[in-house]
């Protein structure tokens, strides 16, 4: 099979088995299991303490001791593994204990899948900036077909009908509900993905003949001294940062769209019943916006591009502030489309600027450094800080049902209004036990003052000049 065209397979099933079940999570934890702001965010850390070990140990067993392409099969069948057992839990705190194992598999993978890729392009001698784009995309083109899928097959009430049938063929299979789908979908591919990984071209580890080896050099542990170099060490700083973005738009972005139902006059519209195949806009941007950063990277350099990454995130999160289904439309398409810009500008370019500074001999370790602070410290601020703000700032909270009725702009005979109501006792217009609704346009627009500050303190504090040979050095 063509070396590039396994590579593409590898991309494709890299996204594919994560995107079945991340932008969903929100709806599974409030919607399905009724977890709080603060429970859910404590299951979504498990993104960012998984990444805080393991690619840095993944990347030093890569550059050390292992075959790349071995170590990426094992991982990514562990993590099908663990999907399994994902469907029988129902508690928050036993949810996060398996989930943060099967993160502790699969988040190295990330870093993992870039050094691979990079390094298998190399050896067959192809144009690493040029050839890499082209064989990413299709991960984000995994990424739109899982969300796809699970929209059709993991949902009660999918847009489609036809997904209903195929979606409880698959529950009766697995006797469980049809919302569990998604993690046996994610589960099945990892298993082929794993298997797969084992025909890909063998990447051994760099030889290090050096006498009188120290401790640091012994252990795979040099790449922790790019902390001393003062632009890595805040290219790192603001990965983290930036990290924390992500993870909030990875995090509430399908809760966000799904939570319009609860509103009655956007409750039936396709955008509220399509929330995962409206928010794939997002993936078809990255799929335009990746095909364009060697242009970029070439013209502008790596921080200005960056930059560009920091002021869309600013736009990602304001659009989401004020659009909604009907009137200001727009505003979320928008919001979708600037996403692609936003991710790949920081992500992508920021992968190749770690490849292009730093030593061959621990470019793993250094590419799971990059992991580390972005989807592990930075994911980690991103969902605990937002639960927690979330809960405390941002939750409408409704005891009767005259105030609940009137934020709603209804009456007590609206099917929205008895929906929310459904399981709760209302004596003398009194509720038993609260309703909680979430104010989504506040927390939008905190999401951007935080982008907006880090856009700000990135401009003023990140100092790198642009050479265009460092890019061209990257194929060599």
């Amino acid at each position: 099979m063509n070396i590039k065209l396994k590579l593409t397979i590898v991309s494709f099933l890299q996204l594919f088995v994560w995107g079945a079940w991340l932008t969903t999570l929100a709806s599974y934890g409030f919607g399905f299991k009724q977890w709080s702001g603060a429970e859910f965010g404590i299951v979504f850390s498990t993104l960012g303490l998984g990444s805080i070990i393991m690619p840095p140990i993944s990347g030093i067993i890569a550059d050390k001791y292992l075959n790349l392409e071995k170590l990426y099969g094992i991982h990514h069948i562990l993590y099908g593994i663990v999907l399994l057992f994902l469907p029988t839990l129902d508690s928050p705190s036993a949810f996060f204990w398996v989930l943060l194992i099967g993160m502790v598999f699969y988040m190295p993978t990330l870093s993992l899948s870039n050094s691979l890729s990079y390094a298998v392009l190399k050896k067959f001698n192809f144009n690493v900036v040029k050839d890499y784009p082209p064989i990413r995309v299709w991960g984000t083109i995994g990424f739109i077909v899982a969300m796809w899928c699970t929209n059709l097959f993991s949902n009660v009430k999918p847009p489609f009908s036809f997904g209903i049938g195929i979606g409880e063929a698959i529950a009766s299979v697995t006797n469980m509900p049809v919302e569990c789908n998604q993690f046996y979908i994610a589960s099945f591919f990892a298993f082929i993905l794993g298997i797969f990984s084992f025909t890909l071209p063998k990447i051994e580890p760099a030889k290090d003949e050096s006498p009188n080896k120290t401790f640091s050099q012994i252990f795979g542990l040099d790449a922790f001294k790019l902390f001393k170099q003062s632009k890595m060490a805040m290219f790192f700083v603001f990965s983290m940062f930036l990290g924390a973005a992500l993870q909030l738009t990875n995090m509430y972005g399908e809760a966000y769209i799904h939570d319009f139902g609860n509103i009655p006059k956007y409750a039936g519209t396709y955008v509220v019943k399509s929330a995962n195949i409206v928010l794939s806009i997002s993936q078809i941007s990255e799929t335009i916006f990746i095909l364009a950063i060697p242009f970029f990277l070439r013209r502008y350099g790596i921080k200005k591009v960056m930059l560009f990454s920091l002021v869309a995130w600013v736009f990602r999160f304001g659009f989401f502030a004020y659009g909604d289904p009907i009137g200001s439309l727009w505003m979320i398409i928008m919001s979708n489309i600037v996403y692609g810009l936003a991710f790949d500008f920081f992500n992508i370019s920021g992968s190749l600027f770690v490849e292009t500074t730093t030593d061959s001999k621990i470019r793993s370790s250094a590419q799971g450094l990059f992991m580390m602070m972005t989807n592990g410290f930075g994911a980690i601020i991103g969902s605990l800080g937002s639960g927690f703000l979330i809960d405390k700032f941002f939750t409408f909270k409704f005891n009767t049902e005259e105030s609940l009725l009137k934020h709603l702009v209804t009456d007590s005979n609206n099917e929205v209004y008895k929906k929310i109501t459904k399981d709760i006792t209302i004596t003398d217009g009194i509720f038993d036990k609260d309703v909680f609704l979430k104010d989504w346009h506040n927390i939008w627009l905190t999401f951007a003052i935080y982008a907006l500050i880090i856009t700000i303190a990135f401009a003023l504090l990140f100092k790198h000049k642009h050479d265009p040979k460092d890019v061209e050095a990257f194929n060599h």
